[in-house]
């Protein structure tokens, strides 16, 4: 028998127990273990029922994602399921924790499901590019009503158990001990003389409305989903379920599945599912390395930023202390987290109770000296040097030995920032995303003499309160806001050569960014990158266009959103994005007489612009140490800046290019453009010109 597929007998009933640690996904040795006791119960007579059941807190929680770009070795998922579904005696699933993407084509597979009141069951294949593609897409709508069919493959949401069971998808919930109630279900079921009911052999719920609705899900994913593959068909899979045969649906199920997952979108997907797990693994940081205990936490500024933050460690069950310099500031941060809050109640997605505890967990304070038992104080007030190093100075203070102190900022040395302490050892950067409470980053950045258990520390923290960190060393904007730089820059030098704002954002949203890049600058306040250069003005090229656009907003005070104009004009109650003439006319005049040429670039210009800038910088931060891996730079654009994920990040998308193609494109623009901002990457132009990538180049690092 399988090592980790076994069997035992209760009476006349076979309990088939899969035990694949930590979430039994479905593996070589898995399939292989299903299709031995399978085919060895089908020669027991005595045996007149099965319950399929998991060791472990969790049914299968998905299949082995390695095996995409490995080859799915024999048996495969088809093999496997049919042999289940062709038993002649009925198979019950029982099914606990999380049955997700092959765990539910399991169940479906099986002729009845007994669900704990715990369980969920999801289809979430959408987030790796990919369909469920072992018999999912035909299966679920001869289970549940197609529209519920296609909101779960769409969405990827598990549906819970009650649910599941209104649906049609689940017979019976247990509340107690699940295997025993499985058990007793398949006694009834023998007990009745009921006999194998096969999921293939019922028709699609919901066949006479498939044209309506398809064609209305069809529109919807054109709208939230372009430039995917991977939606369409799994609309077309469906269609199949709804217009053919099982057996001619399931050939066209695996025709699409095959297609889909050697597809650039599945690949970068998978990119990133594994880049984001690689994150935590820090070179030369030993494993014995522990992060230091964190059961309190400070917080300087009751801002935007501030606020959030405290909800992140709330949200995590963590008391908070935030201090501020006023009781006004105070007042209006704890009213701006009660409000979110209260919105999250409003939605139902927070129980009163909850929302309660965690405005308990916030401890305003006016005295620095209220901080001196926190493990982790963390300040964020606004870009200023000179007034973090007085906080800091005051931290180093009042913090307890061992405590540590980071810094939210998102553009400032913090080298700098910590040499004000007797203990930079205990300093690191914290650079969370605005607004904190919901963005996945989290921005870690060490420093030179930050010790190595801070860092790791970071890290749980990150974990703790359900973040992405991303650990960058020390450098202006650390890596994503580095990169910003000239992505921005080229954005806005185009405008001054004659496109408009919205159409340098629409080539950019058109191609997948969540928001154009001057969007981005009137939602954030485009005083506050301003003032940053500014601050910088020494370090800036010699160049009266750099960002020269944004200047001149600010000093009219048109700076975004906030003020109801900047790039873009921001009417009426809804505050939507609308074209403001006067700002288009007098950017192009700008352009004019800065004797910057009138191109007006067209849409693949303006792409090819900001996003090989962007490209060009990340191979800099990867020469330069700032960044550890291409990965990374790819986990950071698409937690944090709207990077599409289906492109899987910048680097990543780079490499789909081609290095060649990129190297070349940003010679000719030396040629064409201002040759100061095309400098290719001493690493970019070594790759491109030895037929390379980023991959490569990363995997040989790690070696």
């Amino acid at each position: 028998m399988s090592n980790v597929v076994s069997y035992s007998l209760s009476g006349d009933i076979a309990v088939v127990s899969i035990d694949s640690p930590p979430v039994n996904a479905v593996n070589q040795s898995v399939r292989a273990g299903l299709k031995q006791v399978f085919t060895e119960l089908r020669g027991k007579s005595a045996v007149k029922a099965i319950v399929l059941g998991c060791a472990g807190k969790t049914f299968i929680a998905g299949a082995d994602i390695k095996e995409f770009d490995t080859g799915i070795a024999a048996p495969g998922y088809h093999e496997v399921l049919r042999l289940i579904e062709d038993s002649p005696v009925p198979v019950i699933a029982a099914v606990q924790g999380t049955a997700l993407g092959a765990g539910t084509e399991i169940a479906l597979a099986c002729h009845y499901r007994v669900a704990h009141e715990g369980a969920r069951f999801g289809l979430p294949e959408l987030s790796l590019g990919i369909i469920p593609g072992a018999g999912g897409t035909q299966r679920l709508p001869r289970l549940v009503p197609l529209d519920v069919a296609l909101d779960m493959m769409l969405s990827g949401k598990p549906l819970p158990a009650a649910k599941a069971l209104d649906a049609g998808l689940v017979d019976s919930v247990a509340s107690g001990e699940l295997l025993p109630a499985a058990v007793a279900f398949a006694r009834e079921l023998v007990a009745k003389g009921a006999g194998p009911r096969r999921t293939r052999e019922q028709p699609v719920r919901g066949a006479e409305q498939a044209a309506e609705l398809l064609a209305a899900k069809r529109a919807q994913i054109a709208r939230t989903m372009r430039n995917r593959q991977s939606p369409v068909a799994l609309l077309d899979a469906v269609q199949a379920a709804t217009e053919k045969s099982f057996d001619e649906g399931l050939r066209i199920e695996s025709g699409l599945s095959a297609q889909l997952e050697q597809a650039t979108e599945s690949r970068a997907l998978r990119h990133l599912f594994y880049a984001e797990r690689e994150v935590r693994k820090i070179p030369g940081l030993p494993a014995s390395v522990k992060p230091r205990p964190v059961t309190q936490l400070g917080i300087v500024g009751a801002g935007t930023m501030g606020g959030g933050i405290a909800m992140c460690f709330a949200n995590a069950g963590i008391p908070v202390t935030l201090l501020d310099t006023t009781q006004a500031n105070l007042d209006r941060g704890l009213a701006t987290i009660r409000k979110n809050y209260e919105r999250s109640v409003t939605r139902g997605s927070l129980k009163p109770e909850q929302r309660d505890q965690r405005l308990g967990l916030i401890t305003p304070t006016l005295d620095y000296a209220a901080l001196d038992q926190a493990d982790v104080i963390i300040e964020a007030v606004f870009e200023n040097m000179a007034l973090k190093k007085e906080i800091f100075a005051k931290l180093d203070a009042v913090a307890k030995p061992g405590a540590i102190l980071g810094t939210n900022t998102s553009t400032l040395d913090i080298d700098e920032i910590a040499a004000v302490t007797r203990r930079p050892e205990d300093v690191i950067g914290l650079h969370f995303f605005s607004p904190a409470n919901v963005m996945q980053l989290l921005e870690i950045v060490q420093c030179s003499k930050t010790a190595p258990d801070v860092v790791v520390t970071a890290l749980e923290i990150a974990r703790q309160i359900k973040k992405t960190g991303v650990v960058a060393k020390v450098c202006y904007g650390f890596i994503g806001n580095r990169m910003m730089d000239p992505y921005g820059r080229e954005a806005e030098h185009c405008v001054l050569e004659g496109a408009t704002p919205e159409e340098v954002d629409s080539a950019l949203e058109t191609w997948g960014m969540a928001m154009g890049i001057l969007a981005v600058y009137d939602m954030a306040g485009i005083d506050i990158g301003h003032l940053t250069r500014l601050a910088r003005a020494h370090l800036l090229p010699k160049d009266p266009g750099f960002y020269r656009p944004s200047a001149m907003l600010t000093e009219r005070g048109w700076i975004g959103q906030k003020a109801g104009r900047g790039y873009y004009r921001y009417d009426g109650a809804e505050r939507k994005r609308a074209p403001d003439p006067e700002v288009i006319a007098l950017l192009h005049e700008e352009g004019r007489r800065l004797k910057i040429a009138q191109r007006k670039p067209g849409a693949q210009e303006i792409l090819e612009r900001c996003l090989y800038a962007m490209i060009n910088e990340g191979a800099l931060l990867l020469e330069e140490g700032i960044a550890l891996r291409a990965s990374d730079i790819d986990v950071v654009y698409t937690a944090g800046y709207g990077f599409p994920r289906y492109r899987g990040g910048p680097m990543f998308y780079a490499d789909t290019v081609g290095l060649k193609v990129i190297y070349e494109k940003i010679i000719e623009f030396q040629q064409t453009l201002d040759p100061q901002y095309w400098q290719p990457a001493p690493l970019l132009k070594k790759l491109a010109l030895a037929g390379s990538s980023f991959a490569q180049w990363q995997a040989k690092q790690i070696r």
